[in-house]
């Protein structure tokens, strides 16, 4: 197994010199035998950052705890081990009528990395995330013991477990309820709108009017352009297909190139041909799931176009009060930067609390950008974004991140020191030590597991 399996997506940070299978890493937690900060579970590589990466000790691959236990298809609730791709997750519930009730931006994601990172998707207003759809989890941690945790069995444990990105112990299995669907494809419509401020005074109806809604801005237009974009909604279609189609792709970038291929001049055309295709019509179409739901998904390793030296991923929310003023500050901060982002994207996050005690959405809406890896400028663009954020109340993902300071972590995460506090001591990841690992820890945090 190649070095580049066990990197993150982003390719900013080095990829985990070291790793072990899953039936090793469970013999060392049975055995008590597992070292202080030597472990942390790994599923497919699909974050953005070094959440995923433990230079200090072993990542733990588990993809090959992938079977599917059991699924009820009159409740939708499935049980599966935690290396188990949401693709076949989508692929075995199809027939039946079923769908995640929440997906990120990719299908290649695993069962435990969904959790672990409480993942959200386009219908977070109506859904809330991942995590919110959690029965039950099973985890290991170093003391030997095997929790069974759920809202009402080790209940500190399982809202750590949800968005405590891998740092409780290892998860083996989940049990989840999926959402019934009347077909997998989806009615989509697209609504061109002027600048931020008539997207602004769409989002709310179009979130009550649809299960799913995205916004794609133009983040490089200027001038009357500015702020531009298309906001994307979708419903599952009423007749449509209940087969899920092939998850692999014919497409790939095969090679690393030597340099940055997705730069302005090709984003300012990517921009414009994606606005036009997108939105020529106003009338509904009909689409299948994956293009809707995982259009990056189509071009195998694309992550590749960015060049050797990678992408940052900068994804914030801030809250709803003050989105009009901070989203077209932080679009234009880049703008002056002569940084381009690749797919700008903005949702608008509801109300649906999380179970979870480290949970990256929260009422507001959430900009991601994608800037490829230009060293010391782009650091410098980043941690102008972090600033922007904080200042206005919000907070920054740390699992699409590689780079925040310990501060903007603890701004956005002000009970981090909880989860710290249930952090099994076997388990470490490289983000978890540049960030709260350099802070203070305060008095009175700590919590028994139960």
């Amino acid at each position: 197994m190649g070095q580049e399996r066990f990197g993150s997506f982003g390719r900013a940070t080095p990829p985990a010199r070291n790793t072990i299978a899953a039936d090793e890493a469970i013999a060392l937690l049975k055995g008590g035998t597992a070292r202080p900060g030597s472990l942390l579970g790994y599923g497919n590589g699909r974050s953005y950052g070094d959440s995923c990466q433990n230079a200090a000790g072993v990542v733990v691959d588990m993809r090959s705890l992938n079977r599917i236990r059991s699924f009820n298809a009159e409740t939708g609730v499935l049980e599966a081990d935690a290396g188990t791709l949401l693709c076949d997750i989508i692929a075995y519930a199809a027939p039946y009528g079923f769908f995640p009730a929440v997906v990120p931006g990719t299908q290649f994601v695993t069962l435990g990395g969904a959790i672990a990172n409480d993942v959200h998707g386009k219908n977070h207003h109506r859904r809330g995330t991942f995590g919110s759809h959690v029965e039950v989890l099973t985890l290991l941690r170093s003391d030997g013991r095997t929790y069974r945790c759920s809202q009402t069995d080790n209940v500190h444990l399982f809202g750590a477990t949800i968005g405590g990105m891998g740092l409780t112990g290892l998860i083996l299995s989940a049990s989840i309820k999926l959402m019934r669907v009347p077909s997998l494809d989806i009615t989509e419509s697209a609504t061109q709108f002027r600048d931020l401020g008539e997207f602004f005074d769409l989002a709310e109806a179009a979130d009550q009017a649809n299960e799913y809604a995205v916004a794609w801005i133009d983040q490089l237009a200027g001038g009357h352009g500015r702020g531009r974009g298309l906001l994307l909604t979708g419903n599952h279609a009423e007749h449509g297909s209940h087969a899920a189609a092939n998850a692999g792709s014919r497409l790939s970038v095969p090679v690393q190139p030597p340099f940055n291929v997705l730069n302005r001049p090709f984003l300012t055309v990517f921009n414009a041909a994606y606005r036009w295709k997108k939105g020529k019509s106003t009338a509904p179409r009909q689409a299948g799931y994956q293009g809707f739901f995982f259009p990056l998904d189509g071009v195998r390793d694309w992550n590749r176009l960015y060049g050797p030296r990678g992408l940052f991923q900068h994804q914030s929310v801030v809250p709803e009060a003050n989105a009009r003023r901070i989203v077209p500050a932080q679009l234009e901060t880049a703008r002056r930067a002569g940084q381009g982002s690749f797919l700008t994207v903005l949702k608008r996050f509801g109300d649906v609390r999380s179970p979870a005690l480290l949970s990256f959405p929260r009422p507001g809406y959430t900009l991601t950008l994608d800037f490829p890896n230009r060293g010391e400028r782009t650091l410098r663009l980043l941690a102008e974004l972090d600033r922007i954020t904080v200042e206005a109340g919000g907070a920054v993902n740390p699992y699409k991140d590689a780079r925040m300071g310990p501060e903007t972590f603890a701004a956005s995460f002000p009970q981090w020191q909880r989860l710290e506090a249930l952090r099994d001591p076997a388990f470490l990841s490289s983000l978890w030590a540049r960030t709260a690992m350099r802070l203070e820890i305060g008095q009175g945090t700590a919590e028994a597991a139960e």
